[in-house]
């Protein structure tokens, strides 16, 4: 049985960043993640693909923030176990948990915090009767590496923030992009809606607006789709393309982790978010994605504020009595569990009057 303090379900950004927070607390944390390896969506899903919110970074691939979050962790050692499900949870005598996996690996902790993103998920997929037939033949449901597209024509359906980054992206990439969404009005970001329309004054990026992707048509591969208008009036558009990328979310889904007693509402964690993001059970925390509150904001930079705040009161009940002095890593620096330190840069900093 793997002991630890923490227990982390999820080793997307949210979990590996717990890592860091509870580590200046001198907290140790496991990691189970039923992917292969940690990154969560960002390695899985789009490892290649341009993040513009993280602060300091005016943009990070997916992949290089998992990366650069990794070798901030690892002065913190934390263990994992990846390609395994959490599956259960069992509160013990003494308030503690055993979290075991669906390989039957067991992980007992005093604390269980749940950041596993949007939980298990599924591509939402057009009502286009023979797409099956053209997966993995022209049609994806994501982007893992953008290079696949060079030079090729492509067409991105969706009117969110993945559609149109990927339209943008994809338009010094591919020989030709053209971007299709049903309404007029994005739901993307205001600069990404900027952008696209930008690059389709400029003749590199088709825009179809009030309009779907209703036909697939090829041989052994996509060679073509069909574009039907809203206008009656207006025909629809033949397109000769080597790829159809539908870009219209995830279909989450909780798995195991909704049976467990917790308070769920809308397929999402209930959380206190007014003190701690604990959920209905005590001692089980949710961050990230995977949790929900009033005024709540599904991003990155959200889940990192919610686990340094978590961490603080899981440390109370790790250490029960036990006061903790948060100290700023700017003064102190960073030691990770090996006694090595990463001293911080002492500067005088002087008024000019």
């Amino acid at each position: 049985m793997i002991q630890t303090d923490i227990v982390i379900i999820g080793a997307g950004p949210t979990g590996l960043f717990t890592v860091f927070e509870a580590g200046l607390l001198k907290l140790k944390c496991h990691i189970i993640d039923a992917l292969a390896q940690p990154g969560g969506q960002c390695s899985e899903i789009y490892p290649k693909k341009p993040i513009y919110d993280i602060p300091a970074f005016p943009e990070i691939l997916a992949g290089d923030l998992v990366d650069n979050l990794m070798k901030q962790i690892a002065p913190f050692e934390p263990g994992f176990t990846l390609g395994e499900r959490a599956e259960t949870l069992d509160k013990q005598e003494d308030g503690s948990y055993i979290v075991t996996t669906n390989k039957g690996t067991q992980h007992h902790a005093k604390v269980v915090v749940i950041a596993g993103g949007l939980g298990s998920f599924e591509p939402r997929k057009p009502p286009i009767a023979n797409i099956a037939d053209f997966e993995d033949k022209g049609v994806a449901y994501m982007i893992k590496d953008p290079e696949v597209y060079r030079d090729k024509k492509v067409v991105i359906a969706g009117g969110g923030d993945s559609a149109l980054d990927w339209a943008i992206f994809l338009a010094d990439v591919a020989a030709e992009v053209s971007l299709v969404h049903r309404r007029n009005e994005f739901r993307g970001a205001l600069d990404s809606v900027e952008k696209a329309s930008e690059l389709a004054k400029l003749g590199k990026i088709k825009l179809f607006t009030k309009a779907e992707v209703k036909e697939l048509h090829g041989t052994d591969g996509l060679q073509a789709v069909v574009i039907k208008h809203n206008d009656p009036e207006q025909e629809p558009t033949y397109l000769e393309v080597d790829n159809f990328i539908p870009l219209f979310g995830l279909s989450p889904k909780l798995g195991p982790i909704g049976n467990w007693g917790l308070e769920i509402e809308k397929n999402a964690i209930k959380v206190n978010n007014a003190k701690d993001y604990q959920t209905n059970i005590p001692g089980v925390f949710a961050i990230g994605d995977v949790n929900t509150y009033e005024g709540k904001l599904k991003l990155i930079l959200s889940g990192f504020h919610e686990a340094a705040v978590m961490c603080q009161y899981a440390y109370q009940i790790i250490n029960p009595g036990k006061r903790f002095v948060m100290k700023y890593t700017t003064v102190g620096g960073v030691e990770g569990f090996d006694g090595s330190k990463k001293e911080a840069k002492k500067e005088v900093v002087q008024s000019i009057i």
